[in-house]
């Protein structure tokens, strides 16, 4: 990876520590020649106290200070920030200094008089060192979720719109929300968002709402002070600053404690926040996209989401239609599914016959592509053939496929009002080719039926 631009460490925070000041001068001129975003620092506790209010990912750090030694400032900065790249600035003379300062944690050295040719380069090491480090979180992730590569190739009209909104969005450092059903693919348009925006080196840091309740959210998202509440035995960086200089990805973000929601939006106007136990305010420098399964503006209507955090976060809204409308994409994903575990498992990838293949693009895949995927690994674990029959496929999806699904209301019937209801409401939507159907079908409109379909599945 070689760069030759002035955008070569574009999203580095950069730190300089040294007591000459024309040595700082010179060195952040460097740095922000090549893209960085520079602040310096005089004395070893003025950098201390620089790197633990703000994610730096590179310091420079003079190995003679005015009143003492870079070799001592150097594990103070570690500690601040474990991970921090520190280059040592060093004379011709201390070079086997600087290698001994190397053994204690120090990544690289420059010596005096140095040229931009040395710093742009260190930079560019720095931002390949990013590169790298990121992907390999991304991997690791990948690998625990046993998740395929993602697929934005689509045959639908409403996906491809909400996907060109995406890709245009992703050049800006606008908020996004992404609206859509569970399974839909909400992670998978958010990592897009952030592979083509000018954040694409930093890091993809996902916060998944729902997962932690109050405190130990807060903890979770902006991190917390050693002692802050049981179990927290060490200081602990949050996501917010795992993710400084990329995309922080809050998914279900209706799921957010109403007193959480006051320091998120706090955060999301002003790019600060506290630690769980601490005062100290620190920054991060981050792009924010969220996503729900759930009406927003019914929830602000509720009482328990507030408005304004809503406001903020909705500056370009992306709705994600389901699957159920997008039946010219179904065939194509349960074959990019099943060639994804065919892959897993070192055999050739299994094929859907025609007969299963119309049952599938019938079926409405409530659960939408997360459904679709669990299903096509059910299949590959179970069906030893290489042609995929409709014998393979779960019994709810060959009910819908061939209308045999055994009545479970009858009018007249001893049968509830609500009963009735369910069985009416999902049978036209399971037909109907759209929401837009459905609520024409049933007298209602769109917002209504997504409505009923919620509160049907919680009831």
């Amino acid at each position: 990876m070689t760069f030759a631009h002035a955008d070569v460490g574009r999203g580095l925070h950069a730190l300089v520590v040294d007591d000459d000041r024309n040595i700082r001068t010179t060195l952040a001129a460097c740095l922000e020649a090549v893209g960085c975003r520079v602040r310096a620092a005089e004395t070893g506790a003025a950098a201390v106290d620089a790197v633990a209010a703000e994610p730096f990912d590179l310091a420079f750090l003079d190995l003679r200070l005015a009143e003492e030694s870079g070799l001592d400032v150097l594990p103070r900065l570690l500690a601040a920030r474990p991970g921090l790249l520190v280059v040592i600035i060093t004379a011709f003379g201390q070079v086997d200094t600087a290698v001994e300062a190397m053994k204690r944690g120090a990544w690289d050295y420059v010596a005096k008089p140095f040229k931009p040719a040395q710093v742009r380069h260190v930079v560019n090491q720095a931002l390949e060192r990013r590169v790298l480090s990121a992907r390999i979180v991304d991997l690791e992730q990948r690998v625990a979720e046993g998740v395929p590569q993602d697929d934005l190739t689509t045959e639908s009209q409403r996906m491809r719109a909400a996907l060109e909104t995406a890709f245009q969005a992703a050049d800006s450092q606008a908020t996004v929300l992404l609206r859509g059903e569970s399974g839909t693919g909400k992670g998978v348009v958010a990592r897009a968002i952030h592979a083509r925006s000018p954040r694409r080196t930093g890091p993809f840091t996902v916060v998944n709402c729902p997962t932690l309740a109050g405190e130990l959210l807060t903890g979770e998202l902006f991190g917390h002070a050693k002692g802050a509440y049981t179990g927290a035995v060490t200081d602990q960086p949050g996501r917010v600053e795992a993710a400084d200089g990329g995309t922080l990805f809050l998914d279900e973000i209706a799921e957010v404690p109403p007193p959480l929601q006051a320091k998120l939006l706090r955060f999301v106007q002003e790019r600060q926040f506290e630690r769980v136990g601490e005062s100290r305010t620190r920054s991060a420098d981050v792009r924010i996209v969220a996503a729900t399964n759930r009406d927003l503006d019914a929830e602000v209507r509720a009482g328990r989401f507030r408005e304004d955090l809503l406001y903020r976060l909705n500056v370009i809204e992306i709705a994600l239609p389901p699957l159920r409308e997008r039946e010219e994409d179904v065939v194509r994903l349960a074959h990019g599914f099943l060639a994804f575990f065919a892959r897993a498992a070192k055999r050739r990838a299994q094929e859907l016959s025609a007969e299963a293949a119309a049952a599938c693009r019938r079926y409405p895949w409530p659960g939408n592509v997360r459904e679709l995927r669990n299903a096509m690994e059910r299949i590959s674990i179970l069906w030893p053939a290489q042609v995929v029959e409709l014998g393979a496929l779960p019994e709810r999806i060959r009910e819908a496929a061939t209308g045999s699904a055994p009545r479970r209301v009858s009018l007249g019937g001893d049968h509830t009002m609500k009963e009735i209801e369910r069985e009416h409401f999902e049978r036209v939507l399971a037909r109907a080719s759209s929401q837009a159907e459905a609520a024409r079908i049933l007298g209602i409109d769109v917002t209504t039926v997504w409505r009923t379909k919620k509160r049907l599945e919680t009831d």
